[in-house]
């Protein structure tokens, strides 16, 4: 029997509610009523997970609750505190290969010494322990650590006339080394989590809950899916993430192209029109709605893609129910914040003023004053 045909707008729309983006702002019991917290949500940029978060309902404080982690792709990513040592299985590799795919360049260097990527961020992972007893920040311990690591796992970098340790395998090992990030530090300053012990990969990612398995929530939250794209969002060779695809999965056709999702999930594709009228978000660069690795299926037009997804200086995205309707770029002046918005196609009755509420909610979670919505 063939795979049933999906519209691209219900995957979208289906991905949007499963990202809580439909949910009423300020409606969640705290920073921790988050499902995407079970995959992480990526702290980058000037508004980061926080506003992430809190337009998907969550209140606008979330440190107390939260952990910042360097996890998936060796980015910053929010968990909740009590879920941290399942995050730390669940976020490792599933195998050498795995690990030395995930940490690039430095992976070269170790095998041509014999030392296997597992072991060489359990060695580095054993040595951030040892050093992190305090509050350190990022440079500090980049320097102590490159002190005692031996060659393999030293780089000479030319910006900085200086030799340094790899700077994925440091990443990759810290919370291994049950290290976190402490919120709005820059540069970086890392601190052990009180209470947690540190595993050093004695866990892989195989081993994981299924709560928190990468590969899982990737379904979950993307579907439907390939192995490719889920292999592109970890770094992770596709033999590994084939290995672990889970079995409880059905398979759906998404212009032309097989798709798997999972079973529990199927009944759920097409049921997005509750009648409420529109719902529209402004998410930041690098909000997770935003991280797929298919942008086809997020952005149809080739352009448009490139202007969203840019190497530097990228925008964030207007959303509404799934769709992206253009770009949007916050302009400061002292306190006051200004909202530049491009919309790709006509704005729709309503949207407009949808729009200018979400400025004003981002200006109020900056504690800025907004000066008004422009069309750039």
């Amino acid at each position: 029997m063939s795979a049933p045909t999906v519209a691209p707008r219900d995957v979208l729309s289906f991905r949007f509610r499963r990202h809580q983006l439909d949910r009423r702002q300020d409606s969640a019991s705290g920073a921790a009523d988050v499902d995407l917290l079970d995959m992480g949500v990526q702290d980058t940029g000037p508004d980061g997970a926080a506003w992430a978060l809190h337009v998907r309902g969550a209140p606008a404080d979330t440190k107390d609750a939260l952990v910042l982690a360097w996890t998936l792709r060796g980015a910053p990513h929010a968990y909740r505190r009590t879920d941290i040592r399942a995050v730390a299985v669940a976020t490792a590799p599933y195998s050498d290969a795995d690990a030395a795919k995930r940490m690039f360049d430095a992976a070269k260097p170790l095998r041509a010494a014999d030392v296997a990527p597992l072991d060489a961020l359990r060695v580095v992972a054993g040595h951030l322990r040892e050093i992190v007893t305090e509050p350190t920040v990022k440079g500090d311990l980049s320097g102590r650590l490159t002190a005692v690591l031996d060659e393999p796992y030293l780089r000479s970098c030319k910006p900085c006339n200086a030799v340094h340790a790899y700077e994925m395998p440091f990443r990759l090992a810290a919370l291994q080394a049950g290290l976190e990030l402490e919120p709005d530090t820059s540069p970086p300053v890392l601190r052990r989590i009180k209470g947690m012990r540190a595993p050093r990969y004695a866990h892989l990612a195989g081993e994981a809950d299924p709560r928190f398995d990468v590969v899982r929530n990737h379904l979950r939250f993307y579907g439907p899916t390939r192995v490719a794209d889920v292999a592109t969002f970890l770094d992770a060779p596709k033999a590994d993430i084939t290995a672990h695809w889970p079995d409880d999965v059905v398979e759906v056709t998404v212009d032309g192209a097989t798709r798997s999702l999972l079973a529990a999930d199927a009944d759920e594709l097409g049921d997005g029109d509750d009648g409420a009228g529109p719902t529209l978000r402004l998410l930041g660069p690098f909000d997770p709605y935003l991280q797929l690795r298919d942008r086809e299926v997020l952005v149809t037009d080739a352009a448009h893609r490139k202007d969203l997804w840019r190497t530097l200086g990228r925008p964030g995205a207007i959303v509404v129910d799934g769709e992206v309707l253009g770009t949007w770029r916050p302009r400061t002046s002292g306190k006051r914040l200004t909202v530049a918005i491009d919309p790709w196609r006509r704005l729709r009755r309503g949207e407009a003023g949808l729009i200018d509420e979400q400025a004003e909610r981002l200006a109020t979670h900056r504690g800025v004053t907004l000066a008004g919505v422009e069309r750039s």
